[in-house]
C-alpha cells in the first residue's frame, strides 16, 4: 500500500499513454547534463504522480522530483488561413543521484 491512504493506484493501461514522447534539443541536453533530468512531452492531463510512476515503470529508474510546463501553442498562417499550433505539456524529470537515462541508443 501506498503512503497516502486517500491516493487511488494508478491504472498501468494510462501509465503506457502518459508519456507522449522524449524531447531531444539543445536545451534538453543541456539540463540533461547540469542537472541530471530527462524532459518528456506528456498529456494535457497528466499529473506528476501519474508521470513519475511512468518514468519508472517503463525505464526501470528512481524518479526525485517532477516539473512541468504548460506551453501554449503559436497561433501561425497555413496558407490563407490563420491556424494555431497544438498546446504542449512538457515534463521536466529530475533522476536521483546514480540514475541515468540514455536515449541515444549507444551501448546498452
Amino acid at each position: 500500500m501506498s503512503a497516502n491512504p486517500t491516493q487511488k493506484p494508478i491504472d498501468e493501461g494510462r501509465l503506457m499513454q502518459v508519456l507522449v514522447s522524449p524531447i531531444v534539443s539543445e536545451k534538453a541536453t543541456a539540463v540533461a547534463e547540469k542537472h541530471n533530468q530527462v524532459l518528456f512531452k506528456v498529456l494535457q492531463d497528466a499529473t506528476k504522480p501519474e508521470i513519475k510512476a511512468a518514468v519508472e515503470l517503463l525505464f526501470k529508474v528512481q524518479v526525485d522530483k517532477v516539473s512541468v510546463v504548460n506551453t501554449k501553442g503559436k497561433a501561425k498562417r497555413f496558407g490563407k488561413g490563420v491556424g494555431r499550433r497544438d498546446n504542449v505539456r512538457k515534463a521536466y524529470v529530475c533522476l536521483k543521484p546514480g540514475q541515468e537515462l540514455n536515449f541515444s541508443g549507444e551501448g546498452a
